[in-house]
């Protein structure tokens, strides 16, 4: 949903609680999520907001720079494998995997599907967002889609959406809930990209649209979990609890594979302005290399 432009080299940070394994990779800690009741937003406060979330997101503001530690040591070259249950790439907004290409015009397609996770609120405005995207790791271009979960005036709200940043968001679905099967994909012919999710739950928060773009670089592909950017900065990340994505592929070269069928993937966590703590952690793949999950460990 932004641009990734900052990550560093972050040791793995400890929390309380328990463990949760994918695989034989990464373990990441968790944290019981609260038990609230659920409740369905009329119609009329869906309307509101979503005209808030667009105008929030409108301004297409990009995540704000940080630095820690050493600027040169980041971990550029170094496969996620290299890295599990030590350390990773760091950022801001993102937690999840991206492949990367040392040449433009790599990338032909990306998928993954997922169940829309619940949100747990709070009085604050909080947001999460769920997506499968080429471009954004190391460009100012983004073609990504997915869905979002909005906490506004103390209540979920679920949609889904599509960006060819530096454009705004295009929120489409307003009948998300959370548990919807998801299958997302962008797909490129030349300059030309088909953004598609499909709400096998509820279809009608289903689309498929096709958008041109003549600068995008196609050197990178990812799967994330983000807090979006407001104009006033990055939005508190919503309790999203645990999102997994499986089923994730990319095509490159003609050849489709899975995330760590590329040569070049990195796994990433989502750390505080301060880099002192995790805001979402990311476990290592599972052995097909197709499947991971992401944890929420704080808000900001």
């Amino acid at each position: 949903m932004r641009v990734l432009r900052y990550f560093l080299v972050s040791g793995s940070a400890a929390v309380v609680a328990g463990s949760l394994t994918l695989a034989t990779q990464a373990t990441v800690t968790t944290a019981a999520a609260p038990d609230h009741a659920v409740t369905q937003p009329s119609a009329r406060f869906l309307t509101q907001a979503r005209a808030a979330l667009v105008s929030y997101l409108s301004a297409n503001e990009s995540a704000p720079p940080f630095k820690s530690g050493d600027p040169g040591a980041k971990t550029v070259n170094e496969p996620a494998s290299a890295l599990a249950d030590t350390s990773a790439s760091s950022s801001f907004n993102w937690s999840g995997y991206a492949d990367v290409a040392k040449t433009a015009n790599a990338f032909t397609k990306v998928s993954g599907q997922w169940k829309t996770p619940k949100v747990w609120c709070s009085r604050e405005d909080q947001l999460t967002s769920e997506w499968v995207g080429i471009d954004g790791y190391s460009n100012a271009t983004v073609e990504q889609d997915g869905t979002l979960s909005w906490c506004f005036e103390g209540q979920a709200t679920y949609f889904t959406w599509y960006e060819m940043y530096p454009a705004g968001t295009v929120e489409v679905g307003n009948s998300l809930h959370p548990g919807d099967k998801i299958a997302a994909s962008v797909t490129r012919t030349g300059t030309s990209y088909k953004l598609a999710v499909a709400d096998f739950t509820h279809p009608v928060n289903s689309f498929s649209t096709t958008q041109t773009c003549s600068t995008c670089q196609n050197s990178s592909v990812e799967w994330i979990a983000e807090r979006p950017a407001f104009a006033i900065g990055v939005a508190p990340l919503a309790h999203y609890g645990t999102w997994t994505l499986s089923s994730a592929s990319q095509t490159a070269g003609g050849k489709t594979g899975t995330i760590s069928g590329y040569p070049t993937y990195y796994k990433i966590d989502m750390v505080d302005a301060t880099d002192t703590y995790p805001l979402s952690l990311t476990s290592g793949l599972n052995n097909a290399g197709s499947e991971f999950l992401t944890h929420w460990t704080n808000s900001y």
